[in-house]
């Protein structure tokens, strides 16, 4: 038997390929010609970019590495704690130790003064931060703001220079399948560059942060390429890698980005002085659209985001939008669930309006709402806990709709909010988290901060402690 020609199979191959594109010239260039002439597949050689290096060159000098780090100081045994344990056995054996916490990740230099946008996971909870530019200077960097809800972070490189900025793109202009770059120190081993399409957008329900609305990539994104640059084919900044969907740990080609329309706000605020993003409220409770409520409501598909209720005096009310109505879009860009409403909504300015697109009863209509931040009232009133007490170490503030805009804390009717717990505090220890709402003490209510700081003097013999957590309320008892 003869044997099989190696040949033959790619011969077939280059066959299929002509017989896919042997289309009539003359019907290929008037399609061509009716189409919109913003992306067209390549026709000849000529018009293939057969390197990316312009567009490295453009935009890695803007990309850094960030080094985060935090000392911590711990006994070496609780027991000198004691002071009748002190009183025999001493100071205990060399006092103190301490422990370097350290964190590795990427930011990218988005205005030439030296402002850095990296993930708010890389710096969190650190209080020293470097910088290292490509040039492999190296520069001390201050934390100007920390925006957890978006997971993002502006930092400033210390001393008045020059740096090179990377231009910041259109998210929005994105579409599936356009080629992006990811910039980032994956491992700690130096900036690298990975290559990829734009696998799906507005990828919502991931979990990540509040403002879920990601951009989903299959360039390679590793362990210490968070907060680096996702850049399009222009070397301009259309997103800031965030997370990776893998159960190994390293890549899979499930990356997500924030998208740079978000970077931009949280930037905004960082230049205008401020420590704490302000986005526009609503004022309204939302929920999924599910397939029986679809149905119930008359829509042919479960899309939007169904107002479950309405705060009086909000800009929600005020705008006429009432519980029942469906939102499906914000200034006509479609809203799939009140994740991408959140996204949508706080992408626009403070001071304007936007346009609500309404379904009511089976009917299409357009509200406008006015862009105005969530009011402090009551007043934060915020308290630092320091007496010898479960509470010591916990920072906390009385519920305000801005409180909530910054936590997620919605809808407190008792009880104050934790924002802070200090590492290695008995806080810590009875494993109170930010977001927590603190709602009684030993059966008495606590209203506002001023009751808890009441509370933390008391010295009885338990604390029986009421605290809500994630929309479920449970009780812990503490020895006094």
């Amino acid at each position: 038997m003869d044997r099989p020609s190696a040949r033959a199979p790619r011969f077939r191959f280059l066959l299929f390929v002509f017989g896919l594109f042997a289309a009539p010239v003359a019907t290929l260039g008037q399609s061509l010609a009716q189409a919109p002439a913003v992306r067209v597949t390549p026709q000849d050689r000529a018009q293939v970019q057969y390197s990316y290096a312009p567009v490295v060159k453009r935009a890695t000098p803007a990309v850094v590495n960030v080094y985060a780090s935090r000392v911590e100081r711990r006994r070496p045994n609780p027991l000198f704690d004691d002071p009748i344990f002190r009183h025999f056995f001493g100071q205990g054996p060399g006092g103190q130790e301490s422990n370097t916490a350290r964190s590795l990740g990427s930011g990218v230099i988005v205005d030439p003064s030296g402002l850095i946008v990296t993930n708010n996971h890389v710096i969190e909870g650190m209080t020293a931060v470097k910088v290292a530019l490509t040039d492999r200077r190296e520069f001390d960097a201050e934390i100007v703001l920390r925006d957890p809800r978006t997971d993002l972070a502006i930092l400033r490189i210390s001393g008045a220079r020059e740096f090179p900025a990377i231009e910041i793109g259109e998210s929005d202009s994105l579409e599936i399948g356009d080629i992006v770059l990811a910039i980032g120190n994956p491992f700690g081993v130096g900036q690298t560059v990975t290559q990829g399409i734009v696998s799906a957008l507005a990828r919502t329900q991931t979990g990540i942060s509040d403002y879920g609305f990601f951009i989903q990539t299959d360039a390679a994104i590793n362990p210490g390429n968070s907060g680096g640059a996702l850049v399009d084919m222009r070397g301009r900044l259309v997103g800031v890698n965030s997370a990776i969907y893998s159960r190994t740990g390293g890549s899979v080609g499930i990356g997500f980005a924030i998208p740079s329309d978000m970077v931009k706000v949280v930037l905004a605020n960082a230049k205008g002085g401020r420590a704490l993003v302000r986005r526009p409220w609503l004022g309204a409770g939302l929920q999924n659209v599910s397939k029986d409520i679809a149905d119930s409501l008359g829509l042919d598909r479960p899309a939007g985001a169904l107002v479950a209720n309405v705060l009086a005096d909000s800009p929600a009310e005020q705008a006429g939008l009432r519980r029942g109505d469906v939102i499906v879009s914000v200034d006509n860009l479609a809203v799939d669930d009140p994740e991408a409403f959140g996204f949508r909504l706080g992408t626009r300015e403070l001071g304007g309006a936007a346009e609500l697109g309404v379904l009511r009863a089976r009917r299409r209509m357009s509200l406008r709402v006015r862009l105005t931040p969530a009011p402090e009232t009551p007043p934060r009133e915020q308290v630092r806990i320091a007496t010898r007490s479960p509470f010591m170490g916990v920072t906390a503030v009385n519920w305000s709709p801005a409180v909530a805009e910054e936590t997620g804390v919605e809808d407190v009717r008792e009880g104050v909010v934790v924002t802070e717990v200090a590492d290695g505090s008995p806080a810590a220890a009875l494993n109170l988290q930010r977001g927590d709402v603190i709602a009684a003490v030993n059966d008495e209510r606590i209203l506002r901060t001023s009751d808890l700081a009441a509370a933390s003097r008391l010295r009885p013999r338990y604390w029986r402690i009421t605290i809500r957590r994630g929309g479920q309320t449970f009780q812990t008892l503490v020895g006094g």
